[in-house]
């Protein structure tokens, strides 16, 4: 179901911190993160379909990697509808785009909404950002702050995006201000991506589902879950990576600023906290 948290043009240094959580069922087959060998893209792979939910563009060349700023990330909409098997792969929008030299409005503006199931596209360079789903939301560049979205409408306050969004203010983001160097914050960034807190079942949102299998998705983390085999509980489903993605200005005396992207992940464990 996944949750991606971004902080856009916030810091001077740091224009671009995004957070993500990617929730599958486990027997889904995926590829780590990785350079693909077979289209400029930093990123893990779908192994299903093909695409992915989270990248950066990224080739190499006589040794050396080279990065032109672009990154997507996609999320499923969860509104009670199935996808339809002759629907594109949701992971492709993230490809195309990474691949593509087209604007991200440009972009977004000519995407057929219609060959999809239901999603949230976030998609970027290192001047701008944007936002567009195939259920009513248009393609809207991101105002520079801190926004959080699920499965729902980018403004729906569900449990989990609040609860993301309060602790990134509280214990992320002011560390970044002090010091943006990955290894002042990141730790903090997973913690937070690992709350496993449920909501009070008066917090639940409405998307069609049972309140049971409500509950089990309203965390930021959602720890292994029989979310098919209730009479055999056997884990099926969870978050799988969490990952954290970057721009960064570098600025050599002298010499124009460079913008370069640095992605991390890790695979996630049952090593949750409720804070």
């Amino acid at each position: 179901m996944c949750i991606v948290a971004i902080a856009w043009q916030l810091f001077d240094e740091v224009p671009l911190v995004l957070l993500s959580n990617r929730d599958e069922f486990l027997a889904r087959p995926t590829e780590q993160l990785h350079q693909w060998p077979d289209q400029p893209i930093y990123a893990g792979r779908d192994s299903q379909s093909g695409g992915t939910w989270l990248g950066i563009h990224q080739v190499m060349r006589d040794g050396l990697y080279e990065q032109n700023g672009r990154w997507a990330a996609v999320l499923n909409f969860r509104d009670g509808v199935q996808a339809g098997a002759d629907e594109r792969s949701r992971g492709a929008l993230v490809t195309d785009f990474l691949t593509s030299d087209k604007s991200p409005m440009d972009f977004a503006r000519q995407i057929e909404l219609q060959d999809y199931a239901g999603f949230n596209l976030i998609i970027g360079d290192a001047l701008q950002a944007v936002m567009v789903n195939n259920r009513g939301h248009a393609p809207t560049p991101l105002y520079a702050g801190l926004h959080v979205v699920s499965n729902g409408q980018p403004d729906d306050g569900w449990f989990k995006t609040e609860k993301l969004r309060g602790r990134l203010r509280q214990e992320v983001l002011p560390l970044i201000a002090e010091d943006s160097s990955p290894a002042y914050w990141q730790d903090a960034a997973y913690a937070v991506l690992s709350d496993n807190r449920q909501a009070p079942a008066d917090q639940l949102p409405d998307t069609g589902m049972s309140r049971e299998v409500e509950q089990m998705l309203s965390s930021v983390y959602i720890e292994p879950v029989a979310f098919d085999q209730r009479q055999a509980p056997l884990p099926t489903y969870g978050t799988r990576t969490q990952s954290i993605l970057t721009l960064r200005q570098d600025k050599h005396k002298g010499a124009s600023s460079k913008t370069a992207a640095t992605l991390v992940s890790r695979e996630a464990s049952a090593a949750a906290t409720g804070a």
